[in-house]
């Protein structure tokens, strides 16, 4: 399955979840969830984020990507590709919605209160990083390049010329 997340950085500080429901239940996260069939990623991470914070973003940079993947006993619970992405207030007030329990918004300090698992720290640490670079460029966070701007290389030859 593949699952998107958003890595919302306001402030200085990241909003985060609390899940509802599995997988996760109870921990605190970034918010997100699994894509639809039919959905590109970019509607599957506003809808997540209008479901689970109430909040409409513009989907910017990809900040990572990963499998989640959980056995129990030897046996295959699930396995997740999950692809993380900036993104920015558009509009609304952060509120738990339908798959979150609550809403928080963390500044890096306060971390490790909230018992982040290693890689969404991982992660929120680079989004962290990739908001200050941004702030620096005095501008909002990029859109991601489609590819008319950024074309693959020229394929190699293998120097048969």
């Amino acid at each position: 399955m593949v699952g998107v997340g958003a890595v919302l950085i306001e402030d200085g500080r990241v909003l985060l979840i609390k899940r509802a429901k599995p997988p996760l239940l109870g921990h605190w996260s970034l918010p997100g969830g699994t894509v639809e069939a039919g959905e590109s990623l970019e509607q599957a991470l506003q809808r997540e984020m209008r479901e689970e914070t109430q909040l409409d973003v513009r989907v910017g940079p990809l900040v990572a990507a990963f499998d989640r993947i959980e056995r129990e006993d030897g046996r295959l619970l699930y396995h997740y590709v999950i692809l993380d992405f900036l993104c920015e207030r558009v509009a609304g007030e952060a509120r738990a919605g339908s798959d979150a329990a609550a809403v928080a918004w963390a500044a890096s300090h306060e971390l490790a209160g909230y018992d982040l698992a290693p890689k969404a720290l991982e992660v929120v640490t680079e989004g962290l990083r990739m908001a200050r670079a941004a702030a620096l460029d005095e501008g909002p966070i990029p859109k991601p390049a489609t590819p008319a701007e950024n074309p693959r290389p020229p394929q190699s030859d293998g120097g048969r010329r």
